[in-house]
């Protein structure tokens, strides 16, 4: 396997970044103690709305998908309108189109919305011109009642259509279609869920706000409630299989090279936005590592089985730089680096430890990862 791994540690300041149904920050038990956690979804979402937001790689639209059950009325029919459908046709025509998609039992549009799916689809932007294409070319059929014969060579001309579109997040994140498993693509990122490298325990702010209409005289509280957050050293994992991800934007080495570098630093400079207006928790990485060549993945995350304890006059990150480092040589000693390798670090924390070649800023990161990805991909 031809990878790019990305191991990061982030002190994260007092905040709820990724909240379950309960509006508590998430966690997890790793080594017998409740560790903070956020889920590897919410970090692919920031990845994602950082590439759509052109904050790195800089992609335009055709190299990006978008996951939406609002596909029908935000995309198909206003560019169905603009090839001289009326609104009605066009909407008939969109939903005729995507229900060819179903195969299995259960309702593909939602009762209550019938214009959305019942789940997110995650298209690229290439698919959707290919769709409004398709649509326009069979729309005689569309509109009205093809027999089995005709229903079959649509079908099996829209099943090509979806090929994932040559886009950088699809490649990277993949796409499940429940209905139709042929048309799912299986991801090149795989993203751990952040944990600490230490035990948290949760904190309680409790608040109060005043309205400004009330007269002097009351002196109550509006409202009042309370708001669980927690403090954090977090190791974050990722690794990215260049060869997959090659494969799925069907051999265009280059668009590859692009979309795995813009990966690393996407991913080690975004984090899930929540409850940032109430603690602005806007903390960069203070180590920052890539591994990359021929082998397999490891996540180093039993570096912290046993949670760390602060130490007089040494910062968890750097004792958690220090863990990591140390695991890292373990790993390497007994089970042998990959062949050929790549490696390098952005050290902010002063760790002890060998074997990671320590650069001086983000760009020399990226120049070092470039230069390994290039080499792996030929390009």
């Amino acid at each position: 396997m031809k990878l790019l791994e990305v191991h990061i540690l982030q002190t994260v300041a007092p905040s709820n970044l990724n909240r379950d149904d309960t509006g508590s920050p998430k966690d997890a038990l790793f080594g017998g103690f409740r560790r903070a956690r956020i889920s590897s979804q919410a970090q692919k979402r920031a990845v994602r709305v950082a590439f759509r937001e052109k904050l790195f790689g800089e992609f335009s639209d055709p190299e990006l998908a978008i996951r939406t059950q609002k596909l029908v009325n935000e995309r198909l029919v206003p560019h169905l309108m603009e090839r001289g459908f009326s609104k009605e046709d066009a909407e008939v025509l969109s939903l005729n189109t995507l229900q060819l998609l179903k195969k299995g039992e259960g309702a593909f549009f939602k009762k209550d919305k019938p214009q959305e799916t019942t789940y997110l689809l995650f298209v690229a932007h290439r698919e959707i011109e290919a769709l409004v294409d398709y649509i326009a070319k069979n729309s005689a059929h569309l509109l009205g009642e093809p027999n089995k014969t005709t229903q079959k060579k649509l079908r099996d001309e829209l099943t090509k259509l979806l090929d994932g579109g040559k886009a950088v997040d699809l490649a990277l994140f993949g796409r499940m279609l429940a209905d139709r498993p042929e048309l799912g693509v299986d991801a090149a990122a795989q993203v751990a869920h952040a944990l600490s490298t230490h035990k948290v325990d949760r904190e309680f702010d409790f608040y109060t706000a005043v309205d400004d209409l009330n007269p002097k005289e009351e002196t109550g509280a509006g409202m009042m409630g309370d708001v669980e957050f927690y403090s954090a050293t977090l190791y974050r994992y990722a690794v990215v299989d260049l060869d997959k991800l090659v494969e799925n934007l069907q051999g265009d080495k280059e668009l590859a090279l692009k979309g795995a570098l813009a990966f690393l630093e996407a991913f080690a400079l975004t984090l899930p936005s929540g409850k940032q207006n109430s603690f602005a928790a806007h903390n960069p990485p203070l180590f920052v590592a890539f591994r990359a060549g021929e082998g397999m993945p490891r996540n180093l995350a039993t570096a912290f089985e046993a949670p760390l304890r602060p130490e007089e006059d040494q910062p968890l990150s750097r004792l958690s730089a220090q863990a990591l480092l140390k695991e890292w040589a373990k790993f390497d000693r007994v089970y042998g680096p990959l062949k050929p390798e790549w490696k390098g670090a952005l050290d902010l924390t002063e760790a002890q430890g060998d074997g990671v070649p320590r650069l001086e800023d983000l760009k020399a990161l990226k120049e070092k990862a470039r230069e390994a990805v290039r080499a792996l991909l030929g390009v």
